[in-house]
């Protein structure tokens, strides 16, 4: 084993797609946790009963992949305007149940994508389904929880606190299993914020930049807490409810 993957523990934390890419082919289960905004979309698609299909890549090869599926394309940028769906939790609401959806995102779908290549078992996890992707991801021996994190503007990696303390809310969730000390770290940063109601996180890099974009509605849905009781697992190529 390498010095980077945290083996002899079974719950394991780290960050980007460099986790796939470096950890996901020693474990059982990987979980995504993309909180603004994928992991959220899909947890609100999901509720509906709506089918999400995660693609990577936000150009013409997205459309001609929903075309060839049947399935809807989400707007390739978010959108205030109300018409159709985007990376805007809130433009799938009343999304109608039985609707297959494509969803690029740079993050969560991407990270998706790559995951289920390696054959283990890949969730969506974010706050609204927290407790439900814990209960399901605790059947799993090797678990690898993995915060999407952020872009700064000229496109580069940025962590955000919001997706280490919404996977620190899966793993203290887990119950019995060992943690890497990065995965304990996360479950300390969870409880620091748990006892203030998550309200520091309505002011965090992610969330301001969200609001000053026009869509506070979506960090106010973001940061619910336990509100679907209903996790977020890739079944082939699509997210689904276990």
């Amino acid at each position: 084993m390498n010095w980077y993957s945290q083996s002899g523990f079974e719950v394991r934390l780290e960050w980007g797609l460099p986790a796939v890419e470096h950890l996901a082919y020693d474990v059982d289960c990987v979980v995504v946790v993309d909180v603004m905004s994928f992991s959220t979309c899909v947890s609100v698609a999901i509720d509906n009963g709506a089918l999400i299909y995660p693609y990577p890549w936000k150009d013409s090869s997205a459309i001609q992949y929903a075309e060839r599926i049947g399935a809807h394309i989400a707007n390739l940028d978010r959108t205030t305007s109300g018409k159709g769906y985007s990376l805007s939790p809130c433009s799938l609401r009343t999304i109608p149940e039985g609707t297959k959806l494509v969803l690029p995102s740079p993050n969560g779908s991407t990270i998706s994508f790559s995951a289920r290549d390696y054959g283990v078992a890949v969730f969506s996890g974010c706050f609204r389904n927290m407790t439900a992707t814990a209960r399901e991801c605790a059947r799993f021996k090797r678990i690898l929880v993995i915060p999407c994190g952020e872009r700064w503007p000229d496109g580069n990696f940025r962590p955000s606190v919001e997706d280490i303390t919404a996977a620190g809310g899966i793993i203290a969730n887990l119950g019995q299993h060992s943690l890497s000390p990065e995965a304990e770290a996360a479950a300390a940063i969870f409880r620091h914020h748990s006892e203030h109601g998550m309200s520091s996180l309505h002011l965090c890099s992610s969330a301001r930049e969200l609001a000053e974009r026009g869509f506070k509605p979506d960090v106010d849905l973001c940061l619910d807490v336990d509100v679907s009781a209903k996790a977020s697992r890739l079944n082939g190529g699509f997210y689904t409810s276990p």
